[in-house]
């Protein structure tokens, strides 16, 4: 569902830049709102969410899903912890959905996806390695690594149930606004493929915003 934002990003409380192969992490408190812009369009921002007081609960795409009844995700989405919380809400989305099924390419993928020699290829699970790496204020580890959501990726479900990566449906200038339900720690690497078309193997930067509530 097309949903535009009535937040000016000039009244943003804090704006960053991420270039692909980069990682960008922040707590989100509860009720404040963060914006990921695709600048140049067919972007993918892999991103973790955790919750803050105790990082074992996190965002969980099995409980999203059912309790939505949906795969893709759009405004007016909440997203659930693995204790089944409401933990975030999709509060505006100019994308339309957002894939919650196709996962992060690591090295491991690149090899099976691609060839044995893209494997030391940069992948999105290194960039959230090096973050936790960077971090450990976060008290994040190896083991925390687990359902990540695909905003912007177009991963459509075939009638044999089988996942497709297909073209981009996102474009220069759109972006999807989350607004935290309870406070929760933001890890997102935005995605480094050069070997999937979806993006014209092309990876290109995003733009995180916040506003407080």
């Amino acid at each position: 569902m097309i949903k535009h934002s009535e937040r000016v990003a000039d009244t943003a409380k804090s704006r960053a830049q991420v270039d692909a192969g980069d990682y960008f992490l922040e707590t989100l408190k509860a009720g404040q709102v963060m914006r990921i812009l695709d600048i140049e369009g067919n972007q993918a921002a892999d991103t973790l969410f955790f919750c803050a007081d105790d990082p074992a609960e996190r965002y969980s795409a099995t409980d999203t899903i059912r309790e939505q009844g949906n795969v893709y995700l759009t405004a007016g989405s909440i997203l659930r912890t693995t204790r089944n919380r409401p933990m975030l809400e999709i509060v505006a989305d100019t994308c339309g959905r957002h894939d919650t099924l196709g996962g992060a390419c690591a090295t491991e993928s690149n090899t099976v996806r691609y060839d044995l020699e893209k494997r030391c290829m940069h992948a999105c699970r290194d960039s959230w390695m090096l973050a936790i790496a960077e971090h450990p204020e976060t008290g994040l580890n190896k083991r925390d690594i687990g359902h990540n959501i695909n905003f912007f990726m177009n991963v459509p479900v075939t009638e044999q149930g089988e996942l497709t990566f297909a073209d981009g449906i996102s474009g220069a200038g759109k972006y999807v606004e989350f607004k935290a339900l309870v406070d929760t720690i933001v890890l997102i690497s935005n995605c480094p493929q050069l070997n999937n078309p979806c993006n014209a193997y092309n990876p290109t930067p995003v733009e995180c915003l916040t506003w407080d509530s």
